[in-house]
């Protein structure tokens, strides 16, 4: 059984990959993503929430989790 503190030591190299449309962000991001031919972003948040990176592809964002020594799971 893992202990909680095990938990929330990880906690902290834990991060979040969701998938976000257009509609949810500023009119400048929407713009910029359509121009680049994206019809959805993904984003990376802590676990507190703060929004620490947003790409254009999903793998992406794993990878950039991992080259920054993250952890990354998937929310849907």
């Amino acid at each position: 059984m893992t202990q909680l503190t095990d938990i929330e030591a990880l906690g902290g190299s834990l991060v979040y990959v969701r998938r976000v449309q257009l509609d949810d962000l500023p009119s400048d991001v929407q713009d910029e993503a359509r121009e680049g031919g994206l019809d959805e972003l993904y984003a990376l948040h802590r676990a507190d929430g703060e929004q620490v990176a947003l790409v254009g592809d999903r793998s992406l964002a794993f990878n950039l989790a991992r080259q920054n020594d993250l952890t990354p799971v998937s929310v849907h």
